[in-house]
């Protein structure tokens, strides 16, 4: 019994750790500045799959992570797609914010359980068969993005401050440089006074 109540707690535990990721890079989505969002969506991705990592005891390689995820994600056409968007006056903002958004939390949703499977098996990075998740990453897509429809409205100006403060501890460890971290900081403060 006590083992059933252990990993019951531990898929809660993951569960947060998706989640909360899910949020703080629906947030990022939601920057107007074309790339920024971006940078700051892969900072906050690849800080999500370390925190999986680090939560099964598996050994984490930044450079061979980061590696993973884009061949997972593909070359990011959509994603700069939706950034790019954001460049044209009015309705190309609004358009791309709101594409820019489901993407951010679809896309790190499926990150975020494919990882967790690879892991709780107690597997290695270098155990990952890119071939076999691609196609888990496509089916976990699909369950993303309809979770990210689902918080999306429940998103608050608390996960704004929460993503602020996660974007800080990024950019302390080097993910995200100064000037994007200040810019992702200021327009994301914008966001709560508008």
């Amino acid at each position: 019994m006590a083992t059933k109540e252990m990993k019951t707690k531990k898929v809660e535990t993951i569960d947060d750790i998706i989640k909360n990721h899910v949020i703080y890079a629906m947030t990022a989505g939601a920057i107007p500045i074309p790339l920024v969002d971006f940078v700051a969506i892969s900072a906050i991705q690849l800080d999500m799959i370390k925190n999986i990592a680090e939560f099964y005891s598996a050994d984490y390689d930044s450079s061979k992570g980061k590696s993973l995820a884009s061949s997972l994600v593909g070359t990011s056409f959509a994603k700069l797609g939706a950034s790019a968007v954001k460049a044209l006056p009015g309705i190309g903002t609004v358009l791309g914010i709101a594409a820019q958004v489901l993407l951010a939390g679809g896309s790190t949703y499926a990150l975020g359980k494919v990882f967790d499977t690879h892991f709780s098996g107690g597997k290695s990075l270098n155990d990952f068969n890119v071939d076999g998740m691609k196609k888990k990453y496509k089916e976990f897509l699909e369950k993303g993005r309809e979770f990210a429809r689902s918080m999306k409205s429940g998103i608050k100006n608390d996960d704004i401050f929460d993503t602020i403060e996660k974007l800080k501890k990024l950019h302390e460890n080097g993910a995200i440089t100064d000037e994007d971290f200040e810019k992702t900081k200021k327009e994301l403060l914008k966001k709560i006074s508008s």
